[in-house]
């Protein structure tokens, strides 16, 4: 889902995934679809900034921090308040 993720694609696709592995607690799969939530953030910011806003409670830091790495100072620091 990556390539897709990069070029727009499945966007309503990826947020299920992303809902379906939210609370998983293996660190390499918070890492990959945290990952793909980034990739999907290029095209998408600002449906993926609402996503981790919605979510930032429950969602892992590791998979948080993957999502915002590429976005805006300003929108990284409020996903990443407490």
């Amino acid at each position: 889902m990556i390539i897709p993720a990069r070029r727009g694609k499945f966007l309503e696709d990826i947020l299920t995934i992303a809902d379906i592995l939210l609370t998983d607690s293996d660190d390499l799969v918070q890492k990959g679809y945290g990952w793909m939530l980034k990739e999907a953030s290029k095209p998408h910011q600002e449906e993926i900034f609402n996503y981790v806003m919605k979510n930032k409670k429950v969602m892992p830091r590791t998979a948080l921090r993957y999502a915002i790495e590429k976005m805006p100072p300003e929108l990284k620091r409020r996903a990443m308040e407490k």
